[in-house]
């Protein structure tokens, strides 16, 4: 039998459920030499997030296949060395959902009934029924910034209060939502029609302050907030300006841009209920989470697939010398679709032409996902649970092979349909090195080597080129490379600038401005 070393507290029936399979050493509160000294000896290994799982400690472990993570970071897990070692990591992202779904609730309920300053009150030996006069949910509306799991699993339990629910989620299909009750809406008509407002996104460059002043402006007078996800999806100043306004009639806050929170005024706030991040602290989901990270163990340890795998599965090496290399390039074109195309997402096309075409496609498919997924998603995405992702939120995937492909060996391809239309990237991969070889109709080569890639969209004319350039040498942004694909000479053109730098906003409004530009997208790949 396997040998499995847990050495941080979890659930009991985590524990009880490795024993049926695995022989198991409840060992918590080690100090780093400690487990240096015994971690050779087991095949798996399950942490919380006290347990620093180092470089250091996956060389030693010269036995192990697998760490779990009781609970969805993996902060404390080095992934690179992990992945290096041929060592699984899994962690267990759905165990809290319900909780944090129903702190959700309680945190809508105490601030539609002034619960908390009520009950301070009464406390302190006051009896002021007519100074806490609540409101009642029903037959207000709730709208729901982000519909994952946590967010999906409000919309269930809000209905049963009869509220009208509006969504805002641009990643997720129309008929998804409206199965589940839910109005899609963009985010400025969803701040302006809600009495409450939850948020449960993922905090990306995107999210970051996705609630700020001119977001508050939006409001109804009175309407209230909820934020169960992410301190920094919120602007802690612009909230502290909406209540002293009336703007905002009362916010309730889990978590903090800080934690513990620096923000005194806005903890101390009067109109202000926050809890200290609980809303994964019931029994049932740490129970819950240690069960569902021990499952995933107890699979890779029997040779099974794990559904949430959160570094890059191994290919067959049979496989390998033929995919490996488009794996990479798959994977950027699915990220750059996500940039690139605007609405709702209903589907996706995608296309293997060449040698590729003849193998089993399976990883480069579930490549283009966790690109296309990543930004947009709370958590690891990786080759394993993109496609359970892509499937929870309604869309639709095809697949398409040819094993001919005229102008490259091997190419990849995906075309994602939204509300908005159709866009179309293909790459391929030359010399080792992932290249964008075509956008829609236009044929050009780009080596997505620059934290930051400018798309723009442009009537094909003297001059274009150096006004794109001139707006972004005068705001001190660094071009790397500039490639231009177009139809026709002086027809419409797609010009694709690498950029060392950020583009604020109004340097992207500038350029959409100047009178030759369709359309400019500014695409943030991070460290490629």
């Amino acid at each position: 039998m396997p040998r499995i070393l847990v050495a941080d507290p979890i659930g009991a029936e985590g524990v009880e459920l490795l024993k049926t399979r695995a022989e198991v050493d409840v060992k918590t509160g080690m100090e780093p030499p400690e487990l240096l000294a015994v971690i050779a000896e087991y095949d798996g290994l399950v942490v919380r997030s006290e347990t620093k799982v180092t470089k250091e400690v996956i060389e030693t472990a010269k036995l192990l296949k697998v760490v779990g993570r009781a609970g969805i970071g993996v902060d404390n897990i080095d992934l690179d060395a992990a992945t290096s070692a041929g060592i699984a990591v899994v962690n267990a992202p759905t165990g809290n959902t319900v909780a944090a779904a129903e702190h959700t609730m309680a945190l809508m309920l105490a601030l539609s009934r002034n619960v908390p300053s009520a009950h301070q009150s009464l406390k302190s030996g006051e009896w002021k029924r007519s100074a806490f006069m609540g409101i009642e949910v029903r037959n207000k509306t709730l709208g729901i910034c982000g519909l994952g799991r946590v967010g999906s699993e409000v919309a269930r339990r809000s209905q049963s209060f009869e509220m009208r629910l509006v969504g805002y989620d641009p990643f997720i299909s129309p008929d998804y939502a409206s199965r589940m009750g839910i109005e899609l809406v963009s985010l400025e008509e969803l701040l302006v029609q809600a009495d409450f407002i939850t948020l449960h996104t993922p905090l990306t460059d995107g999210t970051r302050h996705m609630i700020s002043g001119d977001q508050v402006a939006l409001l109804k007078p009175g309407a209230r907030l909820i934020n169960v996800a992410r301190g920094e999806l919120v602007d802690e100043q612009a909230i502290i300006d909406g209540l002293e306004s009336g703007q905002l009639g009362g916010v309730a806050l889990d978590v903090f841009a800080q934690e513990p929170p620096q923000n005194t005024e806005l903890v101390g706030h009067p109109k202000v209920v926050v809890t200290p991040h609980l809303g994964a602290s019931t029994e049932e989901a740490q129970r819950e989470v240690a069960i569902e990270a021990s499952e995933q163990v107890l699979a890779v340890l029997n040779g099974e697939p794990a559904r949430n795998t959160v570094n890059a599965p191994f290919v067959a090496p049979e496989v390998h010398a033929v995919l490996a290399s488009y794996v990479p390039v798959a994977t950027i074109v699915g990220k750059l679709l996500t940039h690139l195309a605007d609405g709702q997402f209903l589907g996706i096309t995608i296309s293997y032409e060449g040698e590729i075409a003849e193998h089993d496609t399976r990883s480069l498919q579930a490549a283009v996902l966790a690109g296309l997924m990543e930004p947009i998603t709370t958590g690891q995405v990786n080759l394993i649970n993109a496609l359970v992702l892509a499937r929870e939120r309604g869309l639709n995937i095809t697949e398409q092979h040819n094993t001919s492909a005229p102008e490259y060996s091997s190419i990849v391809s995906a075309t994602i349909e939204t509300t908005e239309g159709k866009i179309t990237l293909a790459g391929t991969s030359l010399r080792n090195e992932p290249h964008i070889v075509k956008i829609d109709d236009y044929w050009l080569d780009i080596v997505p080597t620059t934290p930051y890639m400018l798309f723009v969209d442009n009537q094909d004319q003297p001059g274009s080129i150096g006004a794109v350039g001139m707006i972004a040498g005068a705001h001190n942004i660094n071009i790397s490379f500039m490639e231009v694909g177009r139809l026709a000479l002086r027809g419409r053109a797609m010009m694709v600038i690498g950029l060392d730098d950020p583009v604020p906003a109004e340097v992207l409004e500038e350029i959409q401005n100047l009178g030759h530009i369709f359309n400019v997208r500014l695409a943030h790949l991070g460290s490629l």
